[in-house]
This record gives C-alpha cells, structure tokens and sequence, in this order.
C-alpha cells in the first residue's frame, strides 16, 4: 500500500518585534526611538538660547523641530495658505509653518492671578494675543517665533511656570480636580500625590523616553471631574470599608481611531502610594510598550493584550514589589462634572466657575481676568478639563459682584447649557493633522443654537474635532462631530463633519452611536443640529437624558 502523501505545513511566518525593550531589547526599529536614545531630548533647549533663536527658524535641525521640540512644548503650527485638502497630502515638512505653538502646562490647573497675567502678557506681545484653554488644563499660545522662546521662557519660569515635557513620549501634565482641598463634596484631597510626582518623578530622565505620550489624571472629588476612563492612567477617589478614603486605579483608557474604556485594577490604594503606583505603570509602560508602530505606541494596546489581571501582576511583582489591597469600585457619578456657578467650600466660603466659549481668550482678556481676581482679592485660579475657570475663597457677599465683573470681560457666569457643553480642538487653523476649521465654527454655533433654541433644560455636550484623533473628545460627547472632506449637494468637495451622537462617560461610558454614512457640510452644520435637538425635545420622556434618547430614536430622526 502507498503510503499517503503528506501535505506539507505552512511555516508560520515569526511575529515582528514590537519594540518592547524588556522582551526584544533596547535596539531602536525607527527614526523617533533612535533620536529619543541618541541624547537626552531635553538638551535641545540650549540649542534654542544659544544658536536657533540667535540664528532664526532656518537653523534648527529637522531631529530638533521634529520630534525633541515637543518635549520643550513646542510644536510648528499649520501654514496659514493650506486648506484641510492638503492633511494627508503632503508632509509635515511641507504644511508647517515657521511659527510654533507654546503649550504651558498647568499640573492639577492650579495658578494665580499673577501667572495668568503673566501668560496674558506674553500672549500679547509675543503671540499676537493668542491663548486658548485646554481640556488637559493647560494653555496654548500661538505664532511663537523662535528668536523671542527664550525670553519668554525666563519669563514663565521667574513665575514658577514651565512649558517643559508640555508634549511629547513623556509624561503629560497631570490633571487634577480644580477644587482639590477645598470642596465641600470632596471625598479626599489628592494634591499631595500630585505634587510628590512632579518634585519626585518627573524630573528624573528614566521617563523621558516611554513609547509615547502618557496622560494622567489623579481626583478625589466624588464628581470624578477629571475623565479618568480615557487616561492612561488615573486614580479617583475611593471608600474602601476597613481603610477609609483613598483611591481606585485606572489604566489603558484613550480615544482617537481606537478608542478604549480604561479598566480598574481592582484595587484601593492609600494616598501615601498613588506617586509610587503611578510612577509603577509609567515604569510598565516604558519597559513593555510597543515602540516599533506608533500608531500602536499607547498603553492602551498593552492594557488590551496582556488583559487587566496580568498588568496587574506585572505592576506588583517586577515593579511595586508588594500586593495591592483590593477594593470596591467607585461609585460613578451620573451628573454634570464640570464646576460651573456657585458651590460652597469646606471653609465656608465659596468658589465660582465660569466659561471662556471653547476656552478661546486673547492676551489683553487674560490680563482683564487676572485684575478682576485681585481686585476683589483672589489668589487661587484653577483650570479644568472642560475648559472652565474657576475663582477660590470668596466670600458670599462678593458673588454677585465678582460674577459681573467677569462677565464684563468676555467670560460666561451663568452660560446657556449649549455654551456650557461646547468643547472643540484647535482644528484647521493652526493644526497640521486637521481637515476641517472648529474653534471658529463651534463660536458661531453656539451662537447659532442660542439664538434659535434658546436654553435647554438638559446638559448637552457638543465636540467638534479637525481630524480623527478626538482632541476634543468627540466620541464620548452627545453631538460629536470628526472633521473631513465631504461632498455637497453640488458635487463641490467640502469641509464637513462625520456625526457620533449619544457618547458619554460616567455612567455606563460608551463611545456613541455612529450614523453610517451620515455626514453633514459645514454649512449645513447648525441646521443639523437644530434639527437632532428639536426631535429630542419633542420625543423625549421626562427627565431622559439626550445620550439616552438616541439609543431608542429611529435613524431618520438622527440624520
């Protein structure tokens, strides 16, 4: 009998290395791991005292505009000639511009009056009175030349501010709650751990170089205000019942084209451990972040391989040394999480948030700001991730006054729930990676919806993004709205909007429901939304939520 003939087997081709330097080693796969190791990237600062600004824009090194510039806080801003046609198009040589962004950064959005005054001036006479609010409570100035960097820097710094490791594969300011020490509903005060990072950690190099950026919240108020499902890592306040107050620990959340929820450890960790805990996952992520594909560079994709328990394990056997206590969860909070109006402090005093719309201001507004702060003796300022401004320690007979003098300012002390939810990024104006204008266009919308809806009973949170990588959130927002080319009626080709509507996070997170193949023009942008409002009031039951409404509206009432 013959034998039979075997089929041979097909070699299974070996996976490529993703850069994770415990595992592959330390050997760069790409031309931003071999820069980032070649020298501290820190060091490109003395190059810009001492030659680029004295020498100008046409002197920097490509390796130091791109990427060690970032870690400086700087990034090159878009030419101001190139339509949202070109993103994709052309390269990042060829659509930035000889101007920069400044980003400072504003750890737990804790300033003064004076440093806000500070920042006004400098946006006045070195930004053309550029500045806008961040949702990572930060500040952004733009058209920053390279010959006036370092005056403003020993500005900022005579005045305890900094825009170092304002970006780039390092860790992230580290967003705090705005009302962190003084909430009357605080369930414990984390400014501690927030400050043992930053004098302990943050200066050392050993996290200079993580695959790419590292974004951190720490919050113990029980409104959980600072987005802690979409950070690399975050710690939000937590009752454990042998224990007392501390906080459970998130890690592996973001958004952009793979958005991810992140998951808890199961754990409850003392106040006393979160600097050693944080600086724990940054040390995970440094060593087995995937570095090869930066378009895979997040902890998230580690968080989704390895699984929850497994990350956990790592943490605590290679790099605490120790087992965390399990916890309880939190309790999420369900309701509004910004810290707009009127709340009562610890102390007896009171604290008042108001809105900058989209956080856009100019330098001279700034400077306006930070009179009426002193004039009615404020000291403390905070900035918060939905771009608010809040004013700390007033007393109940100054309220009403100190409202009406910012008002008179440009702010928004009492804003509609349409300028209270409106949040967009930077978009077409200034950045290379969008195709479509925001800033501008959510100014007009809100706007646009104030005039022809009035007030809505109801928080609504709208987000406009230039590009798909949801700086402004768009995907856990109830309107959001993702920048892109689109078709008109006419067969023109057009800026315009993919919609996602009914995203949220607290209560059951989602990412929202996208409307397959549903686009609108941005001219057609205010009619749309009127339209989607209109069906909601009309349908809605009493007391249903927007992001709850949309889960049970048909899909023509959503187009």
């Amino acid at each position: 009998m013959t034998a039979p003939t075997k089929t041979p087997t097909k070699t299974r081709r070996k996976a490529k290395p993703e850069g994770q330097w415990k595992i592959d080693g330390a050997t760069p796969l790409n031309d931003d791991e071999r820069i980032k190791q070649e020298e501290d990237v820190l060091a490109a600062r003395e190059r810009i005292i001492e030659v680029y600004s004295k020498q100008g824009f046409s002197s920097i090194s490509a390796e130091d505009l791109a990427p060690r510039f970032k870690w400086l806080g700087l990034y090159t801003q878009r030419r101001q000639d190139l339509g949202g046609e070109h993103t994709g198009q052309l390269s990042n040589t060829e659509l930035q511009d000889e101007f920069f962004m400044l980003r400072i950064r504003f750890d737990g959005g804790r300033l003064s009056p004076q440093q806000l005054k500070v920042v006004g001036e400098i946006s006045r006479d070195y930004a053309r009175s550029t500045a806008d609010f961040t949702d990572r409570q930060n500040i952004q100035l733009h058209w920053i030349r390279i010959e006036d960097v370092p005056a403003i820097w020993e500005k900022l710094e005579a005045h305890g501010l900094s825009t170092m490791l304002g970006c780039g594969d390092v860790p992230r300011v580290i967003l705090g709650s705005p009302v962190a020490g003084i909430a009357a509903d605080e369930i414990i005060d984390a400014s501690p751990a927030i400050d043992a990072i930053i004098q302990e950690y943050l200066p050392r190099e050993e996290f200079r170089n993580l695959p790419r950026k590292f974004k951190s919240a720490i919050s113990g108020h029980a409104r959980q205000d600072v987005t802690h499902e979409i950070q690399d890592v975050s710690f939000i306040g937590s009752v454990h019942p042998e224990f007392g107050p501390g906080f459970e620990c998130f890690v592996g959340g973001g958004l952009s084209t793979n958005p991810m929820l992140a998951q808890s450890l199961g754990a409850w960790i003392p106040l006393a451990k979160v600097p050693e805990v944080w600086a724990g996952v940054a040390r995970v992520f440094r060593d087995y972040g995937f570095r090869r594909l930066r378009n895979r560079a997040r902890l998230k994709f580690l968080v989704a391989q390895w699984g929850i328990e497994k990350f956990r394990q790592v943490l605590e056997e290679e790099y605490l040394g120790y087992s965390l206590v399990d916890g309880p969860a939190a309790a999420i909070n369900p309701g509004n999480r910004d810290h707009l109006g009127i709340h009562p402090q610890k102390d007896g005093r009171f604290y008042l948030g108001v809105k900058p719309t989209v956080g856009h201001a100019t330098g001279e507004q700034l400077i306006a700001i930070a009179e009426v702060a002193e004039e009615f003796g404020v000291s403390r300022l905070r900035t918060t991730t939905d771009k608010e401004l809040l004013f700390l320690d007033i007393d109940q007979s100054q309220l009403s006054a100190l409202a009406a003098a910012l008002d008179a300012t440009g702010l928004y002390s009492n804003p509609s729930e349409f300028r209270r939810g409106i949040i967009s990024c930077t978009g077409l104006e200034f950045c290379k990676l969008a195709h479509v204008t925001t800033k501008a266009r959510a100014i007009e919308l809100v706007d646009e919806l104030e005039d022809r809806l009035g007030q809505l009973d109801v928080p609504l949170k709208i987000s406009l993004n230039g590009c798909p990588n949801a700086c402004a959130r768009s995907q856990v927002a109830d309107i959001g709205l993702k920048g892109q080319t689109v078709t008109d009626d006419a067969g023109n080709r057009v800026e315009g909007f993919q919609v996602h509507l009914g995203g949220a996070l607290g209560l059951d997170p989602n990412f929202g429901r996208k409307l397959r193949g549903h686009k609108v023009t941005s001219a057609e942008l205010g009619d749309y939304v009127v339209r989607v409002v209109e069906k909601f009031q009309a349908q809605r039951s009493d007391g249903e939520q927007f992001r709850d409404w949309v889960v049970r509206a048909a899909e023509e009432d959503l187009q």
